[in-house]
């Protein structure tokens, strides 16, 4: 048996083995389908709408291009491994919850998307008798073959080359474009490491620029970025509300779940009830909770439903307190409430992006004689230079 998806990025993707048709068509894979990949971007790009589920099989297609183009260069791996492989990086963000990040902060506390994802394998895994059980060792890094593990986590891998491709696809942003298909065959493995070969140097370099231009461009854009603290501020607020007793924050769905009963951490229970949590809930939460009495969170919500995002800017050095201090006084007046109630609508942050993280799994580049050397060792002015500079930028937002 064979299915085809017809994805508007690579064309067609096949899945043939049974394994897989079992992964997809589980309650919580099929759940991606209901979340954003992108969070709130589509309100600064329209188009940015695509799902979480897009983004699976995208990353499953780039895996089994990835075990096609290392056979040919006589890397062993078997049929098994193969499968574990493109099981391991369907299911690897099947732990995100809606607009996830704001989520993870106040309301799905004490727990990391990443270890929801492997609590969720674990799951299945049980569930299907053992079958995952390779899967979860090369997702976890725990199978001998560990390139196995950095084509599904690392610097270079198929995970962070689908969601570049895709997203500026979604949002219309070339600078994103990597050349995907050229990297996939210059990767090799060397030592037991995944590396590329000398000749795609470029290529990485143009996939490491094009990671930092969307952070910056799409990822962090600084309207984005007001309307995901708006939402983080929104949920801190309905969050002290539950916790004080108000009960007319019940949205009869299951976000109830975690504004009243969730103490943090990861349960059978909180897995069960997570599972069913989407962006459907929380897009309710919102409409319902625009017309809630406490001033701070209707206002909150209108301003995200009908698009009207607090003001904000960016800037290389830290706020001064004195303008802090003026646009709260402002708000204040404006809104009429207090210091506590305008602290949500006038405060100060900070944005950062780094290239190429030389604490993370390095990118090695495996020369013609056999040597390798660390991307960011390489004599390339480009890259030498900027490479692992972290940049940082200082935001306030406010009414005006």
């Amino acid at each position: 048996m064979q299915k085809i998806i017809n994805d508007p990025v690579y064309g067609f993707i096949t899945i043939s083995d049974p394994l897989l048709f079992k992964v997809i068509g589980h309650p919580y894979f099929q759940r991606l389908r209901r979340i954003h990949q992108m969070a709130l971007a589509y309100l600064v790009y329209p188009g940015a709408v695509h799902t979480r589920l897009h983004h699976a099989l995208g990353a499953y297609h780039l895996m089994s291009n990835a075990i096609k183009e290392l056979r040919t260069k006589g890397v062993e791996i078997s049929q098994k491994e193969e499968v574990a492989a493109q099981a391991a990086i369907l299911l690897h963000d099947v732990g995100h919850g809606p607009f996830s990040h704001a989520l993870e902060k106040h309301i799905v506390v004490g727990t990391h998307h990443e270890e929801l994802s492997l609590y969720m394998m674990q799951a299945m895994n049980e569930e299907f008798g053992g079958e995952l059980d390779m899967a979860i060792a090369i997702f976890t890094n725990n199978y001998p073959k560990k390139f196995l593990h950095q084509l599904v986590s690392g610097q270079v891998d198929v995970d962070r080359m689908d969601y570049l491709t895709r997203d500026s696809f979604f949002t219309g942003v070339s600078e994103g474009v990597i050349g995907y298909d050229r990297i996939l065959k210059m990767l090799t493995v060397h030592n037991g490491e995944l590396m590329v070969e000398e000749k795609g140097i470029y290529s990485i370099e143009k996939f490491l620029v094009a990671r930092r231009q969307m952070y910056w461009q799409v990822y962090l854009h600084k309207t984005v970025l007001s309307a995901e603290i708006m939402l983080v501020n929104l949920l801190k607020r309905a969050k002290i509300l539950a916790t004080s007793g108000d009960k007319s924050l019940a949205t009869g769905g299951t976000l109830d779940f975690f504004l009243y009963e969730f103490k943090g951490g990861a349960s059978k229970e909180m897995l069960e009830k997570f599972c069913l949590l989407d962006d459907v809930d929380c897009s309710f939460a919102l409409k319902r909770w625009a017309s809630h009495s406490d001033f701070v969170l209707s206002e909150l919500c209108k301003r995200l439903l009908n698009r009207r995002l607090l003001k904000i800017k960016l800037q290389s050095e830290p706020f001064d307190t004195s303008v802090l201090q003026q646009k709260l006084e402002y708000a204040k007046d404006t809104l009429g409430v207090g210091e506590e109630e305008a602290a949500y609508f006038v405060f100060t942050g900070e944005a950062d992006n780094t290239m190429y993280n030389m604490g993370d799994d390095k990118i090695n580049i495996v020369f013609k004689d056999g040597s390798v050397k660390d991307i960011a060792n390489i004599d390339n002015p480009l890259i030498h230079q900027t490479i692992s500079a972290p940049i940082k930028k200082f935001y306030i937002c406010s009414l005006v």
